[in-house]
């Protein structure tokens, strides 16, 4: 049974290239149980085989010469290919982690298999491994990964039961059959009609905003050029951040703002900073691509439900309380631009900014045109209560997103357990060392926080043990 692949879905296919693979990833770190035995990750990865796949990981994408692109069945699967197990050598430190992580993200995923690999890492400092597991964006957006990546976890350390990632099913698919099919054909051209004309009609708004200095609201191709907006290379490097939750949300709260902005102002002051130890200080306002969630609660299917504003972020000169106060004002604006559209045309609104910036990359205008964004920032919902994998305590999860459409640097955060994780991917040598970025990051937060108790922030509740611990970057 063949399903008609979704066109936001397809543009993640579309968009790939070599040095620009479009999957998605979770770096998922684990603390060996007191009683595990030397054999405990290689029978984790060994029943982790065992596991059947079911939609969409058990899909492959087929591209006809006449019809649309679309989901068929994979048949048997090889599973020693899609789960791999492998070892740090001993003595290997947290960085060696990063540097294997960064290279495993760096490879396309093979076509013919369905496009989904999950690799057990051990040899890790203070007993723990790993679980890196990537897939294609096409198949899933984050909230849905993160739903399935939770599912397939247990919140008892006495659970033995092992639920594989790719094993977890939320919803049904199908191609609809006899009378329905023809309905569904004549309904798919009237949609295809429609979205020709939004397609239209947004790439004309969006390229007038990109010419315009006085224009409001979400604002693409109005970045300065900086590293992060050089060609795609070969190579990730990577970063990771824990931060308390609890912490963030008071700050937040002093400032009348989210957590959401707290991050997206650290992130933006950090990278200045970040900017000037490389040499390249960039004098306008950086912007920042946030994806925004379009999923009704409860929804899990597999495919991506999502639109992307465009912020403007704070001064180069701003203080850290100017710079929250400034990140506020324009995320509100440009959220209520995209809210004000239905929801067809807001996810229509990322494809034909992500579409425009990509034909820019390939045909060399991005070397003359602004590029669309400096850096992908988003913030995905994640567990709250602790979490483990056949008695194996889920210590941290970091998310290890994607790059494209000329935008070099993706910072996505994940909450879990009392816990803001943050995942820093740069592109290739063009942005070494990341973890400067993630160090100033932390710093800058601590800025945050001073400037909010002097605002009378509330005191923030006293964070757990575990939290404290992972307040730092590894």
């Amino acid at each position: 049974m063949a399903k008609t692949i979704p066109l936001i879905d397809l543009t993640f296919f579309l968009l790939e290239s070599k040095n620009s693979p479009t999957h998605v990833a979770a770096l998922m770190l684990f603390q060996l149980p007191d009683d595990a035995g030397k054999r405990y990750v290689a029978e984790l990865a060994a029943a982790y085989r065992r596991g059947t796949p079911v939609h969409p990981f058990n899909w492959v994408a087929e591209f006809p010469a006449l019809g649309m692109p679309r989901w068929v069945d994979a048949g048997a699967l090889d599973m020693k290919y899609h789960v791999r197990h492998t070892a740090l050598p001993a003595g290997a430190t947290w960085s060696d982690l990063r540097e294997l992580v960064g290279e495993l993200h760096s490879q396309v995923l093979d076509r013919s298999h369905p496009c989904f690999r999950a690799y057990f890492i051990e040899g890790l400092p203070d007993r723990q491994f790993a679980l890196f597991f990537k897939v294609h964006h096409a198949m899933v957006d984050g909230a849905s990964a993160i739903a399935r990546i939770a599912a397939s976890l247990d919140e008892s350390p006495d659970a033995r039961t092992v639920r594989p990632i790719y094993s977890i099913g939320f919803d049904a698919a199908g191609a609809p059959a006899g009378g329905e099919r023809k309905r569904a054909v004549a309904a798919l051209k009237s949609i295809v009609a429609k979205q020709a004309i939004a397609v239209t009609d947004l790439s004309g708004s969006l390229l007038r905003k990109g010419i315009r200095r006085d224009a409001t609201g979400s604002l693409p191709f109005t970045a300065p050029r900086t590293p992060m907006n050089v060609p795609m290379r070969p190579g990730r490097t990577i970063a990771t951040l824990s931060l308390p939750l609890a912490e963030m949300k008071a700050t937040g709260k002093a400032f009348g703002g989210t957590i959401n902005d707290v991050a997206v102002t650290i992130v933006d002051a950090a990278l200045h900073r970040y900017l000037d130890d490389l040499g390249a200080a960039a004098v306008d306002r950086l912007v920042a691509l946030c994806p925004l969630s379009l999923r009704e609660a409860g929804d899990q299917e597999a495919t991506t439900k999502a639109s992307t504003m465009f912020v403007p972020l704070g001064k180069r000169t701003a203080s850290i309380a100017q710079r929250m106060d400034e990140v506020m004002r324009a995320a509100a604006s440009a959220k209520a631009e995209i809210v004000r559209m239905n929801k067809d045309a807001a996810m229509l609104y990322s494809l034909v900014a992500f579409g425009l910036s990509d034909v820019a990359v390939r045909t060399g205008a991005a070397a003359v045109t602004r590029p669309v964004a400096n850096l992908i920032l988003s913030n995905v919902p994640g567990p709250r209560t602790d979490l483990h994998l056949r008695g194996a305590k889920l210590q941290a999860i970091y998310p290890i997103s994607g790059l494209g459409a000329g935008v070099g640097l993706n910072v996505t955060l994940i909450s879990y357990a009392g816990s803001m994780n943050f995942g820093f991917v740069g592109n290739g040598t063009a942005l070494p060392d990341l973890d400067r970025l993630a160090k100033h990051t932390q710093e800058a937060f601590v800025a945050l926080r001073r400037a909010a108790a002097r605002r009378g922030a509330p005191a923030a509740p006293k964070a757990a043990p575990a939290a404290k611990r992972a307040a730092r970057a590894r």
